[in-house]
């Protein structure tokens, strides 16, 4: 996935939004309902803007629950909104991620918790985890309109 506000040489139409929020798992239901009113300002239908929601709540879980180690600690959360579709990226600055390796999960081996990565993979056109040990990750997810 490229830069998500470079897209060429061509002027393009993108309305961007950034909030930084704190550890807190209370807050992330205002993340996935400003998911809701960006994704439906766009024009995506209600079965997508729930799989937005469920990939955004499920990328904020995970930089709480392994990006931020202090109490004080925040992540970022970045909407770009165009015509055709939505970018959202997911900024922590964490640890890292010990491993980018995405399986399948099998039902004898499920449990709570480990399936975020896989679920926003499931549920957007397009994703990209960028990870670094000691310095953080950041989740880069797309939605394109009127794909199924």
């Amino acid at each position: 996935m490229e830069d998500l506000k470079a897209r060429g040489d061509q002027e393009v139409n993108m309305d961007h939004i950034k909030l930084s929020m704190p550890n807190k798992p209370e807050f992330v239901g205002i993340i996935r309902l400003t998911a809701s009113a960006i994704a439906s300002r766009i024009g995506f239908n209600i079965d997508d803007i729930d799989d937005i929601k469920v990939a955004i709540g499920e990328a904020c879980t995970n930089a709480i629950r392994h990006g931020c180690e202090k109490t004080n600690d925040t992540y970022d959360i970045e909407f770009f909104a165009y015509e055709d579709r939505m970018d959202i990226q997911i900024t922590d600055t964490g640890k890292g991620l010990a491993s980018l390796n995405i399986k399948q999960p099998k039902a004898e081996d499920l449990r709570e918790g480990g399936l975020g990565l896989f679920i926003i993979k499931t549920l957007m056109d397009d994703v990209e985890v960028i990870t670094s040990e000691g310095k953080g990750t950041i989740i880069r997810m797309t939605k394109k309109l009127g794909v199924d």
